[in-house]
């Protein structure tokens, strides 16, 4: 059977689709390096669903570019419904290596679900393909073509910072195309597609990005005064994974995924959080966003200036912390933090809550003990002149979000060892 899950949500398909209360399914048996005699398999890149998008899919194909970190000898990919209330069926499916917008380069190739070309993933559900024969390098863009029949409510995350491609509603089946001439619709969201894995004995583990904006990349397509770069990876994450390529030796690579959404909180309960991300708080998603991924390594761990925002305090935002880290801590799982970052808009309420935040964070370079080590996001960004501002020249101009040579600043303040910590 394939390996189709259903996801529960806190109140079903009410708070599925205002985007809430995902708990997730079990964590696959073959997520774990070394578990059964050892995986060759690793998630290369990921986005994660957070809502619904605006109008339905109908007997049409969906092109999602997605940019990965690692490369390997198959690949295969992780379809969801989550905020669908009805079963999402696929016509079929194909990857291939992107080319100029929506053409792929070279050939398409079909990808299966347990040997089948179709299948059904039930409302709140996902499911995985089998292993699609497309050899990757690291940093490829790879095509996931998805046909999609009747109507369906497509799952989706909203800044892909690219654009994706859809045929006309109606059109049935293209995946098969190399030419992108049926795809005449596009879209800035990713939908239906939320994880890539790529199939390399080499790697030694993948590591997750986890947590709000920040992580998400938002500010990451500014260049400068009047100047976007909309689709040229440069999150701190992609930053990140270029380093890991060119600057770790083979025998210690490692792929990075990002599961940031914009918006969200570590906290559950804080009382300000708008109602489009309730039930997307770290402890609800975890399941679905970081275990049932692939050869999960470490976690790299932003969260705080929404819960501030949203007015948690620095006890709710702690007790957060802890339950996150020991679930990850029990799956094996490195933990990597760092303290809260800068915002002009911090009461003095809110400093001292990041006060104390950021002092359990730094305690012992290990947040008291309860996690593996400490990335200091704050002390790259602040501007030593105004420490609730961000430094002017990684600003994004919102005061909250870094530009790209602020990305590049988080990224080459990590620790690429760190990442490797303790992997054979």
């Amino acid at each position: 059977m394939p390996r189709i899950r259903t996801i529960t949500t806190v109140a079903a398909a009410v708070l599925a689709l205002a985007g809430g209360g995902l708990a997730g399914a079990p964590h696959p048996a073959e997520a774990r390096p070394g578990q059964g005699g050892g995986s060759a398999w690793f998630t290369s890149w990921a986005q994660s669903q957070q809502d619904a998008a605006t109008g339905p899919l109908r007997d049409q194909s969906v092109r999602t570019v997605t940019h990965l970190s690692q490369g390997g000898d198959g690949v295969r990919v992780r379809i969801q419904n989550t905020f669908g209330t009805a079963p999402l069926e696929i016509g079929g499916a194909s990857v291939g290596l992107s080319g100029d917008g929506a053409s792929i380069k070279g050939d398409t190739h079909p990808v299966r679900f347990d040997g089948k070309t179709r299948v059904t993933v039930p409302a709140g559900g996902e499911v995985w393909s089998d292993a699609g024969d497309l050899r990757t390098a690291a940093q490829d863009d790879v095509a996931v073509s998805v046909a999609v029949k009747g109507p369906a409510t497509a799952g989706q995350h909203r800044t892909a910072l690219r654009t994706n491609y859809l045929t006309p509603e109606g059109t049935g089946d293209h995946t098969a195309d190399t030419s992108g001439a049926a795809y005449t619709k596009t879209v800035d969201a990713t939908y239906l597609v939320s994880a890539v894995d790529v199939r390399n004995p080499r790697l030694k583990g993948t590591s997750v990005a986890y947590g709000s904006s920040v992580v998400d990349g938002v500010g990451s397509t500014n260049c400068g005064p009047g100047c976007t770069e909309t689709g040229t990876n440069r999150r701190w994450t992609d930053d990140l994974a270029r380093r890991v390529h060119t600057e770790l030796p083979p025998t210690e690579q490692v792929a990075i995924a990002n599961a940031g959404i914009s918006g969200t909180t570590s906290a559950a309960d804080c009382p300000g959080t708008p109602s489009n991300v309730q039930g997307l708080d770290a402890a609800s998603r975890l399941k679905r966003d970081v275990l049932a991924l692939h050869g999960v390594t470490s976690v790299l761990y932003y969260y705080g200036t929404n819960d501030l925002a949203f007015g948690c305090d620095g006890e709710q935002i702690l007790a957060s912390y802890k339950k996150v880290f020991k679930e990850l801590s029990d799956a094996g799982i490195n933990v990597y933090v760092t303290p809260i970052t800068p915002r002009p808009g911090y009461t003095d309420q809110n400093n001292l809550d990041r006060h104390t935040v950021n002092l359990f964070t730094k305690k012992a370079s290990s947040c008291a003990g309860t996690c593996d080590g400490v990335m200091d996001f704050d002390e790259v960004l602040k501007d030593p002149l105004h420490p609730n501002s961000i430094e002017p020249s990684y600003g994004n101009g919102d005061g909250v979000h870094a530009n790209i040579a602020g990305q590049q600043a988080i990224a080459d303040s990590i620790s690429l060892r760190m990442l490797t910590a303790g992997l054979r």
